[in-house]
């Protein structure tokens, strides 16, 4: 039988009203074939996270990363996006952040148990309508354009984490994937919009 999954605890809250939730890389994979090595990745991404605060956030939550860095000024490196993917098992899970700077799209692959984070910082927990919001490279730039120095917004502890019901308004094709296709069943585009762009 597999380990019991481990109930994460969100201990920058007061005891209190602390959240629990279920963090995604806990849960093993459904074909793995070494169900010991995952046990042993679990116990090592559970000490990781005694020494690191790895908050809940999701597809579509804006977080800001410290990294270490011995280029940058103090030694660290801050980035700040919208999280557009979550995905990977065990010690390989990653993250992909998403912003717009001096109008160029600068995407960055977190490893979420990467030594070198020193802090993730959520500044908007929110989810949206997709688990995946890769699409947003394709869509305008307005929808993933975030302030280096937005303030965090509070969120109520015991809540539930709000769904953001935003549907994003495309560039012109062609995009990276189709998009419109039915395997990737997209809630979060408005594709009457571009089609409608088509036809004109």
């Amino acid at each position: 039988m597999p380990p019991p999954k481990p109930v994460i605890v969100d201990k920058t809250q007061a005891e209190a009203t602390q959240r629990r939730f279920l963090s995604p890389e806990f849960i093993p994979p459904r074909q793995r074939t070494n169900p010991i090595k995952f046990v042993i990745e679990r116990k090592d991404m559970i000490q990781r996270r005694k020494v690191l605060n790895i908050p809940e956030f999701y597809a579509g939550s804006i977080l800001a990363v410290n990294v270490a860095d011995p280029y940058a000024n103090g030694k660290t490196n801050r980035f700040v996006g919208i999280c557009t993917q979550r995905s990977g098992k065990g010690l390989g899970a990653t993250f992909v952040l998403r912003n717009i700077i001096d109008g160029q799209g600068v995407e960055i692959c977190y490893e979420l148990y990467n030594p070198q984070i020193h802090q993730i910082e959520v500044l908007k927990l929110e989810k949206r309508l997709d688990d995946n919001l890769m699409y947003l490279r394709d869509a305008l730039p307005e929808y993933c354009t975030i302030d280096f120095n937005m303030k965090p917004v509070p969120h109520p502890a015991n809540g539930e984490v709000p769904v953001n019901q935003l549907k994003v308004k495309m560039k012109p094709k062609p995009w990276s994937k189709r998009w419109e296709r039915p395997k990737f069943k997209i809630q979060g585009i408005r594709f009457e919009l571009t089609l409608s762009e088509e036809k004109n």
